[in-house]
């Protein structure tokens, strides 16, 4: 970050009922709260909190509960989506506000999407970014990923504890490096090259990370941000997330096939897999996303959106927020 970057934000944190919130702030108006995905942290949206407070918003991105600077509770349950939910209402209370905006990316998109789900007296508008809305329903996550079949599919590798971070954390700088740029327009593996989301036989998902540069939106400033953050924090806060998707299921069961109601955004990467994956789910918004007001995918996008297309995904999000009703 330049001299100029960091005078202009304001680093604070907040009390929660879960422990303390770290978050990032920038400008005044209507709060808009950024909540980022697996692997960041509140740096993920450093080139939308200058661009949404000059639109006139006051804009907060989080560390989200067990990265960075924010509370990292031991217990794996402590991280099921109730608890993140509830972290978002409080930090929006804790900032003096009744009611805000929730955009979130990866993993965040389905918090904000849930935060708008279940306290839509807080969350007046949802943006998503990169992951879509799919309502809760269906089996349970741990029964469908066994009947995949083939090779073992990234989310199951990541739920027994201990395991991926076996992987990760003696070298997490290298990690962070190969896991950006496998998601990443301009360093994913080429079509027919082996699926760098799923592990092989015996093997880790390190295997199958690209081995060139760095994608073009990832320097080496950036890249130490990230590294520096793991390398004080590790793994196990982040990952906790994916060892809570049965938790979710049953705690999410009052509100199967339920839509969002509230005015909503989506913005996709056309080279992401969770855009191809998840089709079906961005065909049904009519029904699961009524409020939507626009919708995009951004041809030759991967999955890193707001930092591949900075510039594209602020214009998106200013002109969403400009018209959604006061």
């Amino acid at each position: 970050m330049t001299t100029q970057y960091a005078a202009e934000v304001v680093h604070r944190s907040v009390h929660t009922p879960g422990g303390r919130i770290h978050l990032v702030e920038q400008g005044t108006g209507p709060l808009v709260l950024l909540v980022h995905g697996f692997p960041e942290s509140w740096y993920s949206w450093r080139h939308q909190l200058p661009a949404l407070a000059a639109a006139g918003y006051r804009a907060v991105a989080v560390d989200v509960r067990g990265y960075g600077r924010s509370a990292k509770p031991a217990a794996v349950d402590a991280y099921r989506m109730l608890d993140l939910v509830e972290d978002n209402v409080a930090v929006a209370h804790a900032l003096g506000e009744e009611s805000a905006v929730v955009v979130g990316h990866d993993w965040g998109s389905a918090i904000a999407a849930n935060s708008a789900l279940l306290r839509p007296d807080v969350f007046r508008a949802v943006g998503l970014l990169s992951v879509p809305y799919a309502p809760r329903g269906g089996p349970r996550p741990s029964d469908l990923f066994a009947r995949m079949g083939g090779e073992e599919f990234y989310v199951s590798y990541f739920q027994e504890p201990g395991r991926a971070e076996a992987e990760m954390e003696p070298d997490v700088r290298g990690w962070l490096a190969g896991f950006y740029a496998a998601l990443s327009a301009d360093t994913m593996p080429p079509p027919g090259a082996p699926d760098p989301h799923f592990v092989g036989k015996g093997g880790t998902l390190r295997d199958r990370f690209p081995r060139g540069p760095l994608p073009k939106w990832l320097g080496e400033q950036e890249l130490d941000f990230y590294a520096g953050e793991f390398e004080r924090t590790g793994l196990t806060g982040a990952l906790n997330r994916y060892r809570n998707m049965d938790r979710d299921w049953e705690d999410l069961a009052a509100f199967d096939g339920a839509p969002i109601t509230q005015p909503s955004l989506f913005i996709g990467g056309s080279l992401d897999a969770s855009t191809a994956w998840l089709a079906d789910a961005i065909k049904a918004y009519p029904v699961t996303l009524p409020g939507l007001i626009s919708s995009h995918v951004l041809d030759g996008c991967g999955h890193w959106i707001q930092q591949e297309r900075p510039a594209e995904v602020n214009r998106i999000l200013t002109d969403w927020l400009a018209v959604l009703p006061g």
